[in-house]
C-alpha cells in the first residue's frame, strides 16, 4: 500500500521555484476593461488549430476581465523587458494605466494589447476557460502572430529574473 502524504502549499511553491520558465505578459481589453499580468504558466496546446493556454490566479477578481472580454494576447519577453515584467507583476506598485504607459502597445486582430518588440506575440480569441483550484486556465485560439527578433529570452527561476 502506498503511503499518501499531504503536501503543504508553501513547500510546493518552494519546489516550483526551481522550475525555470519563460516570462510573458498576458493582456486583454474590451468591454470589461484593460488588464495585463506577468505570467510564466503558459504553453502551446496545439499547432492545428494553433492554440495556447495561460493560467491566471482567479483569487484576483481583476483577472475576470480576461474571461469576460473573450480575448487575450500572450507577449513573450526578452531580456530588455525586465522592467515591464516587474511592473505587470505588481512589484512596482504601478496602476494598470501606468503599466501600459511603457512598451508602445499596439493591437493586431482581437483588440488585446500587444507588445511590438516582444520575442513572440500570440493574439488569441478565448475558446474555453476552466477553473481549477486557485487558478483559471484560459485556452486561446491564435488569431494573429508576431515573431520578433532573436534576442535573449527573459526567464524566471528561484523567484528572480534571469537571462538565457
Amino acid at each position: 500500500m502506498l503511503k499518501k502524504s499531504q503536501i503543504e502549499p508553501g513547500h510546493y511553491r518552494d519546489a516550483m521555484a526551481n522550475f525555470a520558465g519563460a516570462v510573458h505578459i498576458v493582456t486583454t481589453d474590451g468591454a470589461a476593461g484593460r488588464r495585463g499580468a506577468t505570467v510564466i504558466a503558459a504553453c502551446s496546446v496545439s499547432d492545428n488549430p494553433p492554440t495556447i493556454l495561460v493560467c491566471l490566479n482567479r483569487e484576483n477578481e481583476d483577472n475576470d476581465r480576461f474571461r469576460d472580454n473573450g480575448v487575450f494576447a500572450l507577449n513573450t519577453l526578452g531580456a530588455r523587458h525586465e522592467p515591464l515584467a516587474s511592473d505587470f507583476s505588481g512589484l512596482t506598485g504601478k496602476s494598470q494605466a501606468e503599466r501600459f504607459e511603457s512598451g508602445g502597445w499596439e493591437k493586431i486582430a482581437t483588440g488585446a494589447p500587444t507588445l511590438p518588440d516582444a520575442l513572440a506575440v500570440f493574439d488569441c480569441e478565448l475558446v474555453e476557460a476552466k477553473d481549477f483550484a486557485t487558478h483559471r486556465v484560459l485556452f486561446g485560439r491564435v488569431r494573429a502572430l508576431h515573431v520578433g527578433d532573436d534576442s535573449r529570452p527573459l526567464l524566471y527561476h528561484r523567484r528572480s529574473y534571469h537571462v538565457l
